[in-house]
């Protein structure tokens, strides 16, 4: 997928293209675009039907999808949603570690974003693998005592796939609303404008969303 960075004010797209086939998270459906209307067909109309999970590609999680009382989807304030963005490039290839994070300036309110090596390849289209780059659980616990408001990443979940419901809890238990399955390869760390708005999905753990940044 090509990225544009033809300016500084070019905004920028950094979701993953949905499509069938494409990888999703072990023991949820597999996704599905069909149309069931078609002009080439003779129908008056093409109409496409979506099967998928609500966490399938660029999507965000609510505390609802790890605490059963917790906030669903449709309930993430637009303050979450829209502003400035740290981007941060993480070298480690294994896991997003607490070193990692010490030297930034992460105030509380702040939106974090995670580039790690799961942008040097199209995730999305490769067969799902645990060897993946997620966060530990001791950065999970910084990020939350830092008071951050958002922490994105690069891949269908957040934490590494041996801390993952922890990493989720943490965060989510800390009303830090989460990112998941951006695609940020060509995008150098930095401070970004950004907009990530998940569907409004009444009662949902989570909802597919469309991400965008802008170089500040």
């Amino acid at each position: 997928m090509e990225i544009s960075r033809s300016s500084e004010n070019t905004w920028l797209d950094v979701s993953a293209p949905v499509h069938s086939g494409m990888q999703h998270w072990p023991g949820e459906p597999e996704v599905l675009i069909d149309r069931i209307a078609d002009m080439g067909k003779g129908n008056v109309a093409n109409v496409s039907v979506l099967s998928m999970s609500a966490h399938t590609g660029t999507h965000m999680d609510a505390p609802r999808h790890f605490f059963k009382e917790g906030k669903d989807i449709s309930l993430v304030p637009f303050e979450v949603l829209i502003g400035p963005a740290l981007l941060i490039e993480v070298k480690n290839p294994q896991r997003v570690d607490l070193s990692d994070l010490m030297d930034y300036d992460l105030r509380p309110e702040s939106r974090v974003l995670l580039k790690t090596a799961n942008s040097e390849k199209e995730w999305f289209n490769m067969d799902f693998s645990k060897s993946y780059t997620g966060l530990s659980a001791s950065a999970a616990k910084y990020l939350a005592e830092r008071k951050v408001r958002l922490v994105g990443i690069d891949f269908l979940s957040i934490g590494t796939y041996e801390e993952d419901e922890e990493v989720h809890r943490v965060l989510l238990g800390s009303g830090i609303w989460i990112i998941e399955g951006l695609y940020l390869k060509g995008i150098p760390e930095g401070i970004y404008d950004m907009i990530c708005l998940p569907l409004r999905l009444i009662g949902s753990d989570g909802a597919p969303a469309r991400a965008v940044l802008r170089k500040i």
